[in-house]
């Protein structure tokens, strides 16, 4: 059956992209159907097995630092880089991967899984270890409360055999259970700079646990990380303060799968790292150079505001309430955007939702303009200063669709 299903799964992924499909879901729904032990069969051949990284926040970044962490050891390592982190995107990813042999040439996979699908995921296919980073108000469409989220995270946790890593300063994460746990952290310093759900208005001190990585400070261009009594700096190519916070936990887990690795080594491959697709990435567009950095909730919203928001930038917001996006938008009303200049325009489906947002912190808004593309096109002609976009997810995938030329498979 293996062989079939990965013939099966490889036409399918075929005859999707030439009818101008991604082939990035299909493949993977067709063999959950016909061969729903698949990726458990494949995947438990992994020398060192398989690593869950979920939470709210920061989940495409962080598989990625792990996944470069890793291979800068030596593993040869599977991911699901496409950013569908779905089951069946998995399934899909692992079809682009495999002979038709049956033949997979990887020593441990590193998947970026939504919470949800997580736990539908750690109910089929055996995992070793799992990162959690965060439980935040995102998509309550889909999930509910905060609790429930955590709720999800809880199953996925007790099905790690070997070490889960859970972020300290998050209340909820850091009671979850599991066999092992290990925490990552922030010194008291810098955790007013990573607003969490419940302290996103107010002083939260930073826990007595101990924590295998610290993220101790972070200057003008360095970020300084506490690893049992020693501490390494790096200049990242990663922006803002919490990448360096979620590089932490990476650290923290690639040296539970590879104890005897030396930890400058780590670090200094972090230096070497760049932003994943649409977290921080940088293009051109008509001539100018433009950041794009995706906003989910408001602590996301607010971490961003925090570590970017300055009088030398151009700024463009982009709303959409897709559902991919969550259809309530209320938590807008949740951010403190007083920090904002010069915002050019606002875009998206409720592009006057976020102006009249804007205005009741006093911020001016030049221009609200629904379409995505006439707002892109309208705010790169604008010469002057550096720009930067903050957008909601459909809307920077929309907004790369425009500047690529296609979408993201």
């Amino acid at each position: 059956m293996k062989k079939l299903s990965i013939l099966v799964g490889k036409t399918v992924q075929k005859v999707s992209k030439l009818r101008g499909g991604s082939g990035s879901a299909l493949p993977g729904l067709v063999i959950e159907k016909l061969d729903p032990e698949f990726a458990e069969n494949i995947l438990k051949q992994l020398p060192y097995g398989v690593v869950v990284v979920s939470g709210t926040n920061g989940k495409t970044t962080t598989t990625k630092i792990v996944t470069e962490l890793l291979k800068s050891q030596g593993l040869r390592v599977f991911t699901n880089e496409t950013g569908s982190n779905f089951f069946r995107g998995v399934i899909s990813a692992m079809l682009k991967n495999i002979k038709l042999t049956g033949t997979f040439n990887f020593d441990i996979a590193v998947l970026e899984l939504d919470e949800a699908h997580a736990v539908k995921f750690v109910e089929k296919v055996p995992i070793n270890y799992a990162l959690l980073l965060n439980a935040q108000r995102d998509q309550l469409d889909r999930f509910g409360e905060v609790d429930h989220v955590v709720d999800l995270l809880q199953k996925v946790a007790k099905k790690a055999k070997k070490t889960v890593v859970l972020n300290r300063e998050d209340a909820r994460i850091r009671n979850i259970e599991a066999t092992k746990k290990i925490f990552f952290g922030l010194s008291p310093d810098l955790l007013k700079k990573i607003p969490s759900e419940d302290n996103l208005y107010s002083k939260t001190e930073t826990s007595k646990l101990p924590a295998s990585v610290i993220l101790d400070k972070i200057d003008d261009k360095k970020s300084f990380f506490k690893i049992g009594d020693k501490t390494y700096s790096a200049e990242l190519k990663l922006k803002g303060v919490y990448n360096s916070f979620n590089a932490s936990g990476a650290l923290a887990l690639c040296q539970e799968i590879l104890p005897k690795a030396d930890p400058k080594e780590f670090v200094e491959t972090l230096e070497k790292i760049e932003s994943a697709f649409g977290r921080g990435e940088v293009f051109n567009f008509a001539g100018e150079k433009i950041e794009l950095f995706l906003v989910k909730n408001p602590s996301a919203f607010q971490i961003s505001l925090e570590s970017f928001a300055d009088e030398n930038h151009d700024y463009m917001i982009a709303i959409n309430d897709n559902v991919a996006d969550g259809r309530d938008v209320s938590w807008l009303w949740d951010v403190d955007f007083s920090s904002l200049k010069n915002v050019k325009i606002t875009s998206g489906i409720r592009a006057s939702d976020m102006a009249l947002r804007l205005k009741y912190d006093n911020v001016k808004v030049g221009t609200v303009e629904e379409d995505l593309e006439t707002a892109l096109k309208n705010f790169a002609s604008q010469k002057g200063k550096k720009k930067r976009i903050f957008a909601t997810y459909t809307a920077m995938l929309e907004l790369r669709k425009i500047i690529f030329g296609r979408s993201i498979e």
